[in-house]
């Protein structure tokens, strides 16, 4: 007997699957529903490439099961803002070029957006403290850093959200 169809509410949308609970929310988002800023990087929660957000807060979706997810507000980089009008946190991370291959990108913003919205004029230790458990193999922490502030700047100067 098939199980019960999950919904669930990404990016403003509601999306009706037929998904067993159990599967994984990072699954869902990239296979069901072709989200694919969420990566794939440990699947044990840890790296921080697959943050999304969940009511507002960053979430792992890698160890999430798609069930539990039902009747959240899920967000992934698709729904912050998109090429002709980047919410302003991707635009500061393209204007201090805070990217090498990418892969942790995703992660880092929908992390950095949960800060922000949560603590708007963060310290760079506050910004470090959020951001501790993003990991980037490339090794720009230090621009992600400056992008973080910057976008924190901008926000103080009331640059237009995509949202």
């Amino acid at each position: 007997m098939p199980a019960e169809p999950i919904v669930l509410t990404v990016n403003g949308m509601q999306h009706r699957l037929a998904v067993p609970p159990e599967v994984m929310l990072l699954n869902v988002l990239r296979n069901d529903l072709a989200l694919n800023s969420p990566k794939y990087g440990c699947g044990l929660g840890e790296c921080g490439a697959c943050t999304v957000l969940v009511e507002g807060k960053a979430a792992r979706p890698c160890v999430l099961p798609a069930g539990q997810m039902q009747g959240y507000s899920i967000v992934t980089l698709e729904g912050l803002g998109s090429a002709d009008r980047m919410h302003p946190i991707q635009q500061a991370f393209v204007t201090v070029q805070a990217a090498q291959c990418g892969y942790c990108l995703s992660g880092m913003i929908m992390t950095a957006k949960a800060l922000l919205d949560h603590t708007p004029h963060p310290t760079e230790t506050e910004i470090r403290q959020a951001l501790k458990y993003n990991l980037c193999r490339c090794g720009t922490h230090i621009e992600i850093l400056g992008a973080v502030a910057l976008a924190a700047r901008a926000a103080e100067q009331g640059a237009p959200h995509a949202e």
